[in-house]
């Protein structure tokens, strides 16, 4: 089954600002695993991340390897 934006429950982080710009927006996908939208294109593509990818992302924010 193909999900669609519909039917997934999104939300952005609470340090975004209150316009929503250059903000994205995570939904947890059923059995698991994320996907990730840019906010100001809601209907647009999504950034799929299974599990063990979106740990991995997490992690390398939080130690700042993206910095």
């Amino acid at each position: 089954m193909e999900l669609t934006h519909s039917d997934l429950t999104w939300r952005k982080s609470s340090l975004s600002s209150a316009e929503g710009q250059n903000c994205v927006e995570v939904a947890v996908l059923p059995g698991g695993g994320q996907v990730v939208r840019d906010s100001k294109d809601p209907g647009g593509p999504m950034l799929k991340f299974t599990p063990g990818e979106w740990a991995t992302f997490i992690s390398g924010v939080r130690n700042g390897d993206f910095a």
